[in-house]
């Protein structure tokens, strides 16, 4: 069994855990998130399950082990780095750089991730706001929510982008949505499916499936 593909099911979990409110994340969700069949994933978490790096219960679903958090948070560590190191460095875009790192992660050492680390100055998010794992395992996540779920009126600052396929990326970018920027709620229209917000004269119109995936944080009135 080759250790990249252990990787990217504990990554794979971990990411599927922390978006959502159960502990427990399901087979079927697994298959999705890594384009696999179920059989397959189920296999796979027994496996995983007698190597100590997951819970796994059928029917009920999945969770990291404390050893197998461990290794995802190492795992997305590198793959968070690399994706930053390729957009300052080598000015790609971030909407092309999540490809690149899925590879490049597999194959980087512990020590060269350490030293992109510092080079970077000890960065604490990627170019899409996804928190970096330090070197010593822990994370600092700060306080977000949905912008779908903002309140009318209030003033946001764009933290995260949860959705990275390519074609989400450029979309947010073209519309301004990335880290960052600050925008009002105007508008929160739950019949139409529709949030509308301004930024300064301009105004945009988004989906609240879209919305969904851009988490902000709060600005007071004077924009701090």
């Amino acid at each position: 069994m080759a250790s990249l593909t252990v990787e990217n099911y504990l990554k794979a979990i971990y990411r599927l855990c922390s978006r959502q409110e159960r502990p427990w994340a399901a087979t079927g969700e697994v298959a999705q998130a890594l384009g696999v069949s179920p059989g397959s994933v189920t296999a796979m978490l027994k496996t995983l399950r007698r190597r100590g790096l997951v819970h796994y219960q059928p029917y009920e679903g999945v969770r990291l082990t404390r050893r197998g958090e461990r290794e995802a948070l190492r795992v997305l560590r590198r793959h968070r780095l690399l994706e930053l190191f390729l957009v300052k460095t080598l000015g790609m875009s971030w909407d092309e750089v999540h490809a690149e790192a899925e590879h490049l992660e597999h194959a980087a050492s512990d020590k060269l991730i350490d030293r992109i680390d510092a080079f970077l100055g000890y960065p604490e998010a990627d170019p899409h706001g996804d928190p970096i794992p330090r070197a010593d395992g822990t994370l600092r996540a700060p306080s977000t929510w949905p912008l779908s779920e903002c309140r009318q009126g209030q003033r946001v600052r764009v933290v995260r982008v949860l959705d990275q396929s390519q074609k989400f990326l450029q979309y947010v970018s073209h519309c301004g949505l990335t880290p960052g920027e600050q925008w009002r709620l105007l508008e929160h229209n739950a019949a139409a499916g529709t949030v509308v917000l301004s930024q300064g004269r301009r105004r945009l119109t988004l989906s609240i499936q879209a919305a969904a995936c851009v988490l902000v944080a709060p600005v007071d009135e004077e924009g701090t």
